[in-house]
């Protein structure tokens, strides 16, 4: 449903119960069925399945893309770039369930349900999910809402229990430029880099702004393209109980704009990373908005529709829906395609939004070869990336 793009469960019922579809989930699924599952019976199955169960399914297909290195060469710093942040997932004009959060506008009431994901991203546009937080609220009225940052407390030890041994650099907004996030992140041997926004923590922002004429050499300037980069960095600011390195870029363009980033980290800044730092990490966590969210949302999963009405129900749909897009991301950066018949999905069809409807159309239409797909597993598949 999710990989060709359908964008409802009652669409499925209507387009996979075609006999070469039957036939062709069989072979993939290594079952015996005689037809393709009815709706109602995948909602029935998503009620009482745990979400944790399929995130655990995500979780071992992200660790082999990492022990087979397959990720190795997008690495900042000798770490893995994972972003976090939250997106709106349903609204309803009616309390939905008791874990629903609430906004007023004038007199209508908003009940609606958020997540907070956290995404392995890459210069050239991936966006894995690694792992997820639903940020709900305990019980109905309750005295203080659920929000992001509590979700983010809840997430970080289920992230490192999941990936203990990964080197991590978390890519974060200022609305996580608080001492517990960095504190959580020192004490899991995570790097951070988090958008410095003006306002925030202005005590640091002033001893960085004072310690610029003291240290002079902490200024780099470079032009790449026609963009003029100037950076200036200082260490070693303190945080309440925790210590920061603020970095600022001023960027002129070809026709003159200028526009101001800023970043606090915890790792040590020099001439020697401070680009890599801000280029290659800080501005690079707009890849969980661009290519995770808004693909999700806007591209054919249909993020935002409600595929279950069920709290669990809704969960595993979510769950689902990131395992689909992590393998659509596979077969579209990934060499296995290309290899076999010498184009990319591009060249093939024409885009990648076609691509799910020639997908679809196959598995209704074609029967998958059993003895191609056994010689296949036997001899196992090795995914590479392609180099630009």
């Amino acid at each position: 449903m999710f990989l060709t793009k359908l964008g409802a469960r009652r669409q499925a019922r209507f387009q996979f119960n075609r006999p070469q579809m039957v036939s062709n989930i069989n072979t993939l699924a290594g079952t015996s069925v005689d037809k393709s599952a009815h709706s109602d019976t995948l909602e029935y199955y998503m009620r009482r399945v745990s979400p944790d169960d399929l995130g655990r399914v995500r979780t071992r297909m992200i660790r082999k893309l990492v022990r087979k290195r397959a990720l190795d060469r997008y690495r900042v710093e000798g770490r893995y770039l994972v972003a976090a942040d939250g997106t709106g997932l349903v609204a309803y004009r009616k309390r939905h369930c008791d874990h629903c959060l609430t906004q007023k506008h004038g007199e209508v009431t908003i009940y609606y349900h958020l997540v907070l994901e956290a995404k392995l991203v890459t210069r050239d546009g991936m966006a894995f999910s690694i792992a997820t937080e639903f940020v709900e609220n305990p019980g109905v009225d309750p005295d203080k809402q659920d929000c992001e940052r509590k979700a983010f407390a809840r997430m970080a030890p289920e992230l490192k229990a999941a990936f203990p041994q990964m080197s991590i650099c978390m890519l974060l907004d200022g609305l996580y430029l608080t001492e517990p996030v960095m504190r959580r992140c020192r004490e899991n041997n995570w790097a951070f880099v988090v958008t410095f926004k003006e306002g925030s923590a202005p005590a640091v922002w002033g001893e960085f702004m004072a310690l610029q004429k003291l240290c002079p050499k902490n200024h780099l300037t470079r032009t790449t393209g026609g963009v003029r980069q100037e950076f200036r960095w200082a260490n070693d600011l303190e945080f309440g109980n925790e210590t920061v390195s603020v970095i600022e870029c001023v960027e002129t363009a070809r026709d003159g704009t200028v526009t101001r980033f800023a970043w606090a980290t915890n790792m040590h800044v020099d001439r020697h990373n401070v680009v890599s730092i801000a280029n290659d990490a800080g501005r690079l966590r707009w890849k969980i908005e661009n290519e995770g969210f808004n693909e999700q949302k806007n591209s054919g999963y249909n993020l935002e529709h409600a595929y279950s009405t069920n709290e669990r129900a809704a969960k595993n749909y979510y769950i689902l829906l990131q395992i689909a897009h992590a393998i659509e991301t596979l077969i579209q950066k990934g060499n296995l395609l290309v290899r076999t018949v010498g184009r990319t999905i591009k060249e093939i069809t024409g885009g990648v939004r076609a691509f799910a409807q020639y997908l679809k159309e196959s598995l209704r239409n074609h029967l998958i070869d059993v003895q191609a797909v056994e010689r296949t597993l036997a001899r196992g598949i090795q995914i590479r990336f392609a180099s630009t």
